[in-house]
């Protein structure tokens, strides 16, 4: 059975060879250019990938533009900055694949010389102990490698087009009685400076796209 991976990308030209080179048999590809001013595009075409554009910036809008763009059964998001290898789709593809779970998450474990700022964890912590109060699922990272089904996940109506998208999507799928696991994924020494969690100003808005997300989803977003 294939899968496809939908890979978010805004300015990845030079990671996406190394990321599209490892992508394992079965899984194809889907890069969603969100208004890259770089080559990303043409080097994703070259390597073979679906390359869909996505004028309207924002995390969610590129991930809903490949979940549209997508036609197997089962879908992949992962970041294209190589800070997770595609090679290790397989651990969250898997037990959707075996019928065993309906959305599973990848929990970055940092390896040598992985950039992960000190703000960036503690907000990812802070975050992920709301949703186990929340929803009552033992995550622990709401991590950028998920696996989960296209159809199911379509009926989930997400609607947040920002760094909220993840959120809402565990947030979903645990009103709906999915069954949500995670499994531990290598976090990698990416290329190039994140957008989000390089930054303190990046990471301070993406928590807030989430608290929000918190709120709308019925709850307060407080602790």
């Amino acid at each position: 059975m294939s899968v496809d991976v939908v890979l978010p990308c805004l300015d990845e030209e030079a990671a996406l060879p190394w990321v599209l080179g490892r992508m394992p048999d079965g899984y194809r590809p889907i890069v969603v250019d969100n208004g890259s001013t770089d080559g990303s595009a043409r080097v994703a075409a070259a390597f073979g990938a679906l390359v869909v554009s996505e004028p309207r910036r924002g995390f969610g809008a590129a991930c809903h533009a490949g979940l549209l763009a997508a036609t197997a059964d089962v879908v992949c998001f992962m970041d294209a900055d190589a800070s997770i290898d595609p090679r290790q789709l397989p651990r969250t593809a898997g037990p959707v694949l075996a019928g065993r779970c309906d959305l599973v998450l990848g929990r970055r474990m940092a390896r040598a010389g992985a950039r992960w700022p000190l703000h960036a964890r503690l907000g990812n912590v802070v975050l992920a102990a709301r949703v186990r109060r929340r929803t009552g699922v033992p995550l622990h990272d709401l991590g950028p490698m998920r696996a989960c089904g296209r159809a199911g996940l379509l009926a989930l109506g997400l609607t947040d087009r920002r760094f909220g998208y993840p959120l809402e999507m565990v947030l979903r799928a645990a009103g709906a009685g999915w069954r949500i696991a995670e499994t531990e994924v290598d976090y990698l020494p990416r290329a190039g400076r994140s957008k989000v969690t390089g930054t303190v100003r990046g990471t301070l808005r993406a928590l807030a796209d989430m608290r929000r997300v918190l709120a709308e989803q019925g709850g307060t977003g407080r602790a």
